[in-house]
């Protein structure tokens, strides 16, 4: 299985507890998820993020067509962390941890590491090179400016990539 990695961080312009209040709540990720991938939640159950819960969602992420895909959260300490997992979609794996971090200036470090596979051997390893790669790419790019229009001015610094190239490990 060929896994990779894509990692980011971004400052944010707020408090560790308005960012954990916004990204704990999964109704917000319609609002950071690219429009023309048509993301819907079917099922939650309207809580805040919390370990073990489940949320099942559509979307369209590539020439239109419909995938099913469903969550559980692994792991979540409030204002710390929270880890998504993959029980149902697209990927042979996906292992997606968030961390927020108090700066001195009183906003917020978040980080995000995503381990993924994806299923089909050589097929698999060729369509990441060829798509999905350079979607994700989008996906999170979309994420970034979305965050910079939600929470930060002109002046804050903008995102710093790591491993931007999306390293196989």
């Amino acid at each position: 299985m060929k896994l990779y990695k894509i990692a980011t961080v971004q400052y944010v312009n707020a408090s560790v507890e308005d960012c954990w209040d916004f990204f704990s709540s999964p109704k917000n990720l319609q609002t950071i998820t690219l429009d023309n991938m048509n993301f819907e939640i079917k099922d939650f159950d309207d809580k805040r993020m919390y370990h073990g819960q489940i949320i099942t969602y559509t979307l369209r992420p590539l020439l239109g067509i419909k995938i099913s895909w469903v969550t559980e959260i692994t792991a979540c300490k409030e204002n710390e962390y929270f880890i998504d997992v993959q029980r149902f979609g697209p990927y042979k794996l996906w292992h997606h941890k968030h961390f927020f971090e108090k700066t001195a200036d009183g906003g917020t470090k978040m980080t995000d590491i995503v381990h993924y596979a994806l299923p089909l051997g050589i097929l698999g390893r060729l369509m990441n090179l060829l798509v999905v790669k350079n979607k994700l790419k989008t996906i999170f790019d979309f994420r970034h400016n979305k965050i910079e229009e939600l929470f930060n001015s002109k002046s804050q610094p903008k995102i710093i990539q790591i491993n931007a190239e999306q390293k196989s490990i």
